[in-house]
């Protein structure tokens, strides 16, 4: 059996968990991160057989805990590794780790310039030069965190499951609120793609969703025409493969 690796994406409000070999990842599962501890990691992968394990972690607290659950090798995700693409950015230590493993699985899997929007706590834009350099990117706020925040600064509007709106007019309150949130953000996505569409001045782009509400915001909006759901694991995957231990 070739040899496997045990991918982990620490994120705020999930973790995921991808048990891959050289070509692509076998196995998924993810708990929530509030709960990652030793004994939920061990419990959560199981069986599973692997002989090194690649981590990137935007929870600092959660950051080792690969190291504390097992023996076998651990690579942690920074811009000082081996990634395959060039970094053209001032702080490169400032670039969330999941962040460039979106970059890296962006550019081998589908080519540059791109664009990776990644829809999770908070939505983000990273952006590939033509010659395969992270540039930078764009942060907003996630779906979650705009709904959530209506509900909690507001005496009267309440939690809502997010899906996708019956009209643009709502005939209730849930309803109004779809209508902000789904078209809302599909009109903030649209601009900032555009904005950086005439910033790269490029014929070609590619551009990649992935995270929580990807394929729902993708579903009527034709800037986002590839919809990936296991991109930052792809991307581990590569980076591990790059990155023998």
């Amino acid at each position: 059996m070739a040899a496997r690796i045990l991918l982990i994406d620490i994120s705020n409000s999930f973790t995921k968990l991808g048990l891959a070999d050289a070509t692509k990842i076998l196995q998924r599962r993810k708990i929530p991160t509030a709960s990652l501890a030793p004994e939920t990691l061990a419990k959560c992968v199981g069986q599973w057989k692997f002989s090194r394990i690649v981590v990137c972690s935007v929870v600092p607290a959660r950051s080792e805990i690969a190291e504390k659950t097992y023996s076998q090798p651990v690579l942690q995700l920074s811009h000082k590794i081996d990634l395959g693409i060039a970094i053209n950015y001032p702080r490169p230590g400032t670039i969330g780790p999941d962040r460039l493993a979106n970059a890296v699985a962006a550019a081998d899997l589908y080519g540059t310039p791109a664009v990776v929007v990644d829809f999770g706590t908070a939505v983000t834009f990273d952006i590939l030069s033509p010659n395969r350099e992270y540039m930078g990117g764009v942060i907003a706020p996630g779906l979650e965190v705009m709904t959530d925040y209506l509900y909690d600064r507001t005496a009267l509007l309440p939690r809502i499951n997010l899906l996708e709106p019956v009209s643009a007019i709502g005939r209730t309150t849930r309803d109004a609120m779809l209508a902000g949130a789904i078209y809302g953000y599909r009109g903030l996505v649209k601009e900032i793609l555009q904005q950086i569409r005439a910033e790269l001045a490029v014929k070609k782009l590619h551009v990649i969703a992935t995270g929580g509400y990807a394929a729902l915001i993708a579903a009527r909006l034709p800037a986002l025409k590839i919809v990936n759901p296991d991109l930052t694991l792809e991307g581990l995957r590569i980076i591990a493969l790059r990155n023998p231990l």
